[in-house]
């Protein structure tokens, strides 16, 4: 099958699904053709993957360079020189829309072009619940002609904040298990944790919906009982402010700042635990990929995290906010090695549910359900 895939090209967790999808459709013998406006970060060559950039003039005439035109454009462009069987659209803003006005514009031509929209999140729970948004993406999604979302929890708040009449099937998001590393490294550790110190990590976009001032609340709450370190990965608009709170605190040497990292699990799978605090989570990818490197998680109890980390098994679950509670959470699943073991081989477990070769089939059997239909 020749797939289109529009999505957004950076490190967040829509773009980072999008992109492994892509790349592991491709293995599969489909041809793969990436459509946006810049290449994505875990995008890697292959012989079936193709890069298209969306491309927007800097017109002294728009005040907002109209990029969702554009890319109906260049999809109308792709679908009909490539012989594109089907898009798959992720996150609905704008790309929903783009979506269905190629379409349309492909059908006077006589051209079926049938898309999915995959609902990531936010999409969802916080721009779509913008006024000004809210028409067209419940008018995008009803004219979808499939759409996803990547927990339980995101399809109940679909249903909660949009009008919608049409079903909405959950897919969840994926690991490949054997891309990632189980063995902890003991030179890794000791880089960062010269002393033996238990490593805590923390990975995200550091955007206050993610609540990265809690992940160092319960860090000095988790000091008083044990000794431990902390590495932050990722960057984002609160990087900066929270660096500074470590400075002012005197605590950079137990906290390092890493930035953006294209293959943290490098990192990952010498950690200890891993920490997520956010506000609100349609799924927790960032956990996931710690889990499949067989660490454990301390989570919030938001959104679709419980369907991710199952409290007492692959980790353990607090309230959003309760800094101390995830603090005795941590203190309880790292406080000897024993414990920490089994916490290690129930994250590995839960992980594997998620793998590439169990959630793979479903969107190519949704795939041939939505070219069939529009076939007949």
């Amino acid at each position: 099958m020749r797939i289109g895939i529009v999505c957004y090209p950076t490190f967040g967790g829509s773009g980072v699904v999008a992109t492994e999808l892509g790349m592991a459709l491709a293995n599969k013998g489909h041809t793969v053709h990436f459509i946006t406006y810049d290449r994505p970060v875990r995008l890697r060559d292959h012989p079936n993957v193709f890069y298209h950039e969306v491309r927007v003039s800097d017109y002294p005439l728009f005040d907002y360079q109209p990029y969702e035109l554009v890319l109906t454009s260049k999809l109308v462009d792709v679908a009909k020189f490539e012989g594109l069987d089907l898009v798959h659209v992720h996150y609905a803003i704008p790309h929903a829309s783009a979506a269905w006005m190629a379409q349309k514009i492909l059908a006077a031509e006589g051209i079926r072009l049938p898309f999915v929209t995959t609902l990531h999140g936010t999409d969802i729970t916080l721009v779509g619940r913008d006024p000004s948004f809210e028409p067209v993406i419940t008018f995008s999604m009803e004219r979808s002609n499939a759409v996803t979302a990547v927990s339980e929890s995101l399809k109940k708040d679909t249903y909660s904040h949009f009008p919608l009449k049409r079903d909405v099937e959950v897919i969840p998001n994926f690991v490949c298990m054997d891309q990632y590393q189980h063995a902890p490294d003991p030179a890794v550790h000791k880089r960062y944790a010269p002393n033996g110190e238990r490593i805590l990590v923390h990975i995200s976009n550091f955007r206050p919906v993610k609540r990265v001032d809690d992940v160092l609340h319960m860090f000095y709450a988790l000091q008083k009982m044990m000794p431990v370190r902390l590495l932050m990965i990722g960057d984002g608009p609160e990087r900066q402010r929270l660096e500074n709170l470590c400075r002012q605190n005197g605590t950079c040497d137990t906290i390092q700042f890493l930035g953006k990292m294209t293959r943290p699990e490098e990192i990952l799978a010498s950690c200890d635990l891993f920490v997520l605090t956010s506000e609100s989570e349609s799924f927790g990818l960032a956990a996931l990929e710690a889990m499949a490197c067989g660490v454990p998680v301390v989570t919030t109890n938001t959104g679709g995290l419980p369907e991710v980390n199952i409290n007492g098994k692959s980790g353990l679950l607090s309230a959003v906010g309760d800094t101390q509670a995830m603090a005795a959470n941590a203190f309880e699943i790292l406080k000897d090695d024993n414990t920490l073991a089994n916490y290690r081989k129930g994250a590995l477990e839960q992980a594997a549910t998620f793998d590439l070769n169990i959630v793979l089939p479903r969107y190519e059997e949704l795939y041939d359900r939505v070219v069939a239909a529009v076939n007949v």
